[in-house]
């Protein structure tokens, strides 16, 4: 009885275990149709070197797909977190999410499970065994050397080429600086000043207040005396008054009165040419005035200005309004020449600035970097890594293509099951992508001499002209048919100017009834164009599709 009822007890418990373990299989066969795929590109990878870590997600078009982010591979780290690259099949999307992994110690690591959340519900990718390995180092075979001793070395050589570059457009700019505030602390020292009588009342009192006479330094004080009265002459009577010598100035207001602009008293004029000479013998002789003599010159002169202010006759209205006229045409023209000759100095200045800096760095590096440089900037900047149609066409570029919708005639559908177009630019700029898939039906016989004649008659349609065309194989993979198409054509100008000189490459790839295309046109002799052309044609990879009967 006992053996009966442990025998059920074991058929009961067999029977439980079939039940859960099928469960199981279902549960696992469930969420592995959840959409989510995970692979690697390699398990074996030396100390430094990436990993690429890829999940795959199939969804609905309206689901909201979440992929890890952050150090959530641990112990490998991300170097690297690749833009998901987007397709379309099957009425769902296919998302691929790319890491790139590695580990700086070797050993054998695990690559954790990542939780991918589709729609509020979280999915568990697998997860995988990689080896890191040292790198090796051959300590046999590679001769050995002892260290070399230090050793003094002369400094490099100063070159004042360089530092004359660099130092001639500071010091222009520096110039320009220190014209522009003189000239502005001038014109407000211009706006600021006295009416010419009572700037030479003030400057009277102010050389009393110096006491010059005193302290026994006649040369300095007639030298101001005779400033003071000059200036006054020079703003009223002749305004060469200040660039004249003592006899001029005598003799061009002896002329004044002369011809009848001023009723000059003789007496005053006689005065003045008295005062100037004593001073001449003061300042150009070294002699010394007694100072009973100089405060009566003082007198003199203070005399010497009233009597010049009332021989000088009232304006008229008239008169007036014309020096006002003539002021105001004065200040223009002065305005137009100061405008003339800041455009004049800062022209030369920028050209200066050009020429140095085109000496020493480049003309080309000087263009980019005033007026900018969009391939410069392309070809420097960051690249991306991406996926194209199915089977895949793995390329580098510096921007995602993106996907161009085409909707198919209905005598093509019937020989092409799959069309993945993708494209940058435009072929009327300087830089056009363009790369897509294709799928025909069984039994159409691909030929890549036919394709290529196909693409390149719709660049002609598209306003291609002057084509020119040659062709050679071209191999990433072994298994991969794949050919080469080059040269050059002529873009039309829609503005009517000379057509745009382009350049071409067109690369056909062959795997079973699937077409792999990537076209690349640019502008002729540009250097950065051809960089990003030769770039993106060496990161070309293929996704090998598998041959039917092999696992």
């Amino acid at each position: 009885m006992e053996a009966s009822g442990k025998s059920h007890i074991i058929k009961t418990y067999k029977s439980l275990w079939k039940k859960t373990l099928l469960f199981s299989m279902l549960l696992i066969g469930f969420f592995g149709n959840a959409q989510v795929k995970t692979s690697i590109d390699t398990t074996l990878i030396r100390i430094g070197e990436e990993i690429q870590y890829s999940l795959e997600v199939e969804a609905d078009t309206t689901a909201l797909v979440l992929f890890p982010e952050g150090q959530s591979f641990l112990p490998l780290e991300v170097i690297e977190s690749y833009k998901t690259d987007t397709s379309y099949a099957d009425s769902k999307f296919r998302l691929i999410k790319k890491y790139g992994l590695t580990q700086f110690d070797s050993g054998a690591y695990t690559i954790p499970s990542q939780r991918v959340i589709i729609d509020d519900k979280a999915y568990t990718s697998d997860s995988i065994r990689v080896e890191v390995r040292d790198v090796p180092v051959d300590t046999l075979s590679q001769k050995m050397f002892d260290i070399k001793p230090v050793i003094e070395v002369d400094g490099p050589p100063f070159d004042f080429l360089k530092l004359l570059l660099w130092l001639l457009p500071i010091a222009v700019l520096g110039g320009l600086v220190y014209y522009y505030f003189r000239r502005k602390k001038k014109k407000k020292e211009e706006e600021k000043r006295l009416p010419p009588y009572e700037e030479a009342m003030v400057a009277l009192q102010e050389l009393d207040a110096l006491e010059l006479l005193k302290e026994n330094k006649s040369k300095a004080y007639y030298s101001t005396l005779t400033e003071i009265v000059k200036r006054y002459i020079d703003r009223e009577v002749d305004d060469t008054a200040m660039e004249s010598t003592s006899d001029e100035l005598i003799e061009r207001l002896q002329l004044h009165k002369d011809a009848g602009h001023f009723e000059f008293d003789t007496l005053t004029i006689k005065k003045l040419d008295g005062i100037l000479k004593r001073a001449d013998l003061v300042k150009f002789a070294k002699f010394k005035q007694e100072m009973g003599q100089a405060r009566a010159d003082r007198e003199s002169v203070e005399d010497i200005i009233n009597e010049t202010k009332e021989a000088i006759p009232e304006p008229t209205e008239e008169e007036l309004l014309q020096n006002e006229l003539y002021a105001e045409e004065i200040r223009m023209k002065k305005r137009k020449a100061k405008r003339r000759k800041t455009v004049i100095i800062a022209g030369s200045a920028v050209v200066l600035l050009v020429l140095v800096s085109g000496v020493a760095f480049g003309f080309d590096t000087v263009k980019d970097a005033v007026f900018g440089n969009k391939l410069k900037n392309m070809a420097e900047g960051r690249w991306y890594k991406s996926e194209y149609g199915s089977p895949a066409l793995i390329i580098e570029t510096p921007e995602i293509l993106k996907r161009s919708e085409s909707e198919l005639p209905e005598e093509v559908k019937k020989t092409v099951t799959s069309l993945d177009m993708f494209k940058y630019g435009e072929l009327t700029e300087k830089f056009y992508i363009m790369a897509n898939t294709s799928t025909y039906s069984e039994g159409i016989q691909l030929e890549l001499n036919a394709a290529a004649e196909g693409m390149l008659s719709s660049l002609e349609e598209s306003g291609a002209i002057n084509m020119i065309a040659k062709e050679e194989n071209f191999s990433i993979e072994e298994s991969v048919e794949g050919k080469k198409y080059f040269g050059q054509f002529d873009f039309k100008n829609e503005q009517g100017g000379k057509p745009i000189k382009m350049e071409y490459e067109l690369l056909l790839f062959k795997q079973g009834q699937s077409l792999q295309m990537l076209t690349i046109a640019f502008e002729q002799e540009n250097d950065y164009a051809a960089e990003i052309k030769n770039r993106i044609v060496n990161s070309i990879e293929l996704e090998i599709m598998q041959t039917k009967g092999v696992k």
